[in-house]
């Protein structure tokens, strides 16, 4: 029986920074279940630096996301004057590094959005990515040569495709397949209260158990 979790998400989304303790705990449940990231694109593509309105409105944000989670973060006014929020860099680290390695993936993520959301680091900058991905353990050469390379790119188009082909408008969406067949699990941001006794029922339906 073929079974894993699909995890739409974006690197640079405060709701999955904030759902990022969720999937720690899922992972520490299930070492053995597979989780396959799948980059949604939350804002792929955004050319100008924030303006003062922009990095106010985002700071309330990021606050009632720190409230919910209890997740560290810096305010938007930390980040560099310079700093323009496109997230298509980091999406497509994600699905470099998920080609190269995608048992390390979950650890390049993490540190993308600790070095944004914990340090305020301008993680939409080339450079800044391929050294969080050599800081997780992969070549920087190797990085570095697929985040730039067409297959790349052409794999960040086919995940964002996916993801507007399925519908889903949110993130972060944590989806269950087995067999083939989807189940929802979560659809924006959840507690782990309120998600892991879903999984362990999903869990326990696919070895025939039952769960009180």
């Amino acid at each position: 029986m073929a079974q894993r979790l699909l995890y739409v998400m974006d690197p640079m989304c405060s709701w999955c920074w904030g759902f990022a303790p969720v999937i720690e705990q899922i992972i520490e449940r299930y070492p053995s279940l597979s989780i396959h990231l799948v980059a949604g694109g939350l804002r792929p593509g955004a050319r100008s630096p924030l303006d003062d309105a922009a990095r106010g409105a985002l700071g309330e944000h990021w606050e009632a996301v720190a409230i919910a989670s209890g997740q560290p973060f810096m305010t938007p006014d930390d980040l560099p004057a310079t700093f323009v929020y496109n997230t298509e860099p980091a999406c497509r680290a994600l699905v470099a590094g998920r080609a190269l390695d995608a048992d390390r993936v979950w650890a390049l993520v993490s540190a993308i959005q600790q070095a944004f959301y914990a340090r305020a680091e301008d993680v939409g900058q080339t450079l800044a990515l391929i050294e969080l991905a050599e800081q997780v353990g992969y070549s920087r050469k190797a990085f570095g040569e697929c985040f730039d390379a067409e297959i790349s790119r052409a794999a960040i188009a086919a995940d964002f495709s996916w993801t507007r082909d399925l519908g889903i408008a949110g993130f972060p969406t944590l989806l269950a397949e087995r067999d083939g067949q989807l189940a929802l699990i979560a659809n924006g941001y959840q507690s782990p209260s309120d998600v892991l006794p879903l999984l362990e029922r999903w869990v326990a339906a696919g070895e025939g158990a039952s769960v009180a």
